[in-house]
């Protein structure tokens, strides 16, 4: 505490060499006002407390003091309130200086917030919903002309503003979902257009309620229309990939008919008139030279039975004559002869599909046999071919090694990769992994009527360990 007795070059050089924590100025002693003292102080920017010390009978002085911002007095008869007076008055300069520290960063807070509103790509919004339903924003930044092209204050005046600057059926998306996250208390999610239609703005927030019902949400509604833009660039080139494989299969197909019928008609044929005439010289041969010729005759058949099994792969005829199923059951014994492999196949009776899906559904079964033979190191496969509330449900399943997250991943997993582009051209879904007894198990849906959605269906565990 400082004692104010001397002169003003006194109290300056006591104030720039210590902090002090009130000033005592004596009227009658003092070689300065206390005007002149407050002025020093304040010039200073320091807020110290000045309390009086006057006789009895300077109280006009010191009531003018007062005036002046002095904060106390105290009159020499009274010396006894002299120490309550200072703690009081330090205790409220603590006050004031804690009032000021909060009020400068409450000011500090505010000012890198709009720095930070005003930077961001986007609206910084505070929309309150009250009980009535109606909506009004309780701040806004800058933001709101590049992305609305309307100014804050137009919104804070009116949030219809808002609303009216959006397309009209994603504007009624909007106040579905305001409605929503009120209820539910969920956060707000939302996507639309302007009313234009060319730009995308995207809402985000989650909402508070106080005690009176009132609902807060307090978020950012930032350009999506660069991504949006994107994702329908990709999608249509999405669109575009698939028409070309499509496509593709198509020519591909195409192809395996024309090489099957060559292969079926031509070869086929002369491999019939080569065992004919080898049945005729054999007839016509000695002896010694009969089973030279039988020995021939049966490598024919097995050239037959070559013909045969490659022309069914590369074109089942069955699958026109008899159906998916069939076809099916057919693979799965061409299968199991050629690769000495386990295969059993078992399908519903009836299921009639057009001729692309089951073409694409017996490709399938074919590439995942394929996959089996050469990765799976298994001794037994089931196919089983069912349908379940209007879907066709495929499912391949070995006891081999299984396949991990690795395996499919490979960039190089083609197989497994036409598969899920062959299902997803059916509008259906696709799913492969290691099942919990060990090997792998595929299984698909499509649905049954082409063009339509795969209709979901509760997965079957027990369907699945019925097929071993």
């Amino acid at each position: 505490m400082f004692s104010m007795s001397s002169s003003m070059a006194a109290l300056r050089v006591a104030l720039r060499e210590a902090r002090w924590d009130a000033i005592l100025h004596c009227l009658n002693h003092a070689n300065c006002t206390p005007a002149t003292t407050l002025k020093t102080l304040r010039d200073r920017n320091l807020d110290i407390p000045l309390i009086i010390v006057a006789d009895p009978d300077d109280q006009r002085a010191a009531i003018k003091a007062l005036r002046a911002g002095a904060h106390d007095v105290v009159f020499v008869d009274r010396l006894s309130s002299l120490a309550p007076a200072v703690d009081r008055e330090v205790r409220e300069a603590g006050h004031r200086a804690d009032h000021r520290a909060a009020l400068e960063m409450l000011h500090d807070s505010e000012a890198r917030f709009r720095t930070l509103a005003s930077n961001l790509p986007g609206l910084v919004f505070t929309l309150q919903r009250e009980t009535t339903g109606k909506y009004h924003f309780h701040y806004v930044s800058e933001g709101s002309v590049r992305l609305l092209g309307v100014k804050q204050h137009e919104l804070r005046g009116s949030a219809q503003r808002f609303f009216d600057v959006l397309l009209a059926e994603d504007r009624k998306h909007l106040l579905a979902a305001l409605e929503e996250s009120a209820h539910t208390g969920h956060t707000l999610a939302w996507e639309g257009r302007l009313r234009n239609g060319e730009r995308w703005i995207d809402m985000r927030s989650l909402p508070s309620r106080n005690d009176e019902g009132v609902v807060l949400w307090t978020g950012i509604a930032s350009d999506i229309t660069k991504s949006k833009n994107t994702e329908a660039a990709l999608r249509e080139s999405r669109a575009q990939l698939a028409a070309l494989s499509f496509h593709l299969e198509a020519a591909k197909e195409e192809e395996r008919e024309r090489i099957a019928r060559d292969i079926h008609d031509e070869l086929g044929s002369i491999l019939v008139r080569l065992k004919i005439e080898a049945a005729l010289l054999a007839s016509k041969l000695p002896a010694e030279l009969r089973d030279k010729a039988r020995s021939i005759e049966t490598l024919l058949d097995q050239a037959m039975a070559t013909t045969s099994r490659v022309s069914r792969q590369l074109r089942p005829g069955i699958l026109k004559e008899f159906g998916l199923a069939a076809a099916i059951e057919c693979q799965a014994d061409d299968f199991g002869h050629s690769t000495g492999i386990t295969c059993r196949a078992q399908c519903d009776d009836g299921i009639e599909l057009d001729p692309d899906t089951s073409l694409a559904l017996f490709r399938i079964a074919q590439e995942a046999l394929t996959n089996v033979a050469k990765h799976a190191h298994a001794s037994l496969v089931v196919v089983r071919l069912r349908r379940e509330n209007g879907n066709i449900t495929l499912e391949i399943r070995d006891n081999g090694r299984g396949i991990a997250e690795d395996d499919l991943e490979k960039p190089k997993s083609f197989g497994l990769r036409g598969i899920r582009e062959r299902v997803q051209s059916l509008n259906g879904i696709f799913h492969i992994a290691t099942a919990e007894q060990g090997g792998a198990h595929l299984m698909l849906k499509v649905p049954e009527r082409r063009g339509e959605d795969t209709q979901p269906t509760e997965y079957e565990e027990a369907v699945q360990q019925d097929l071993f």
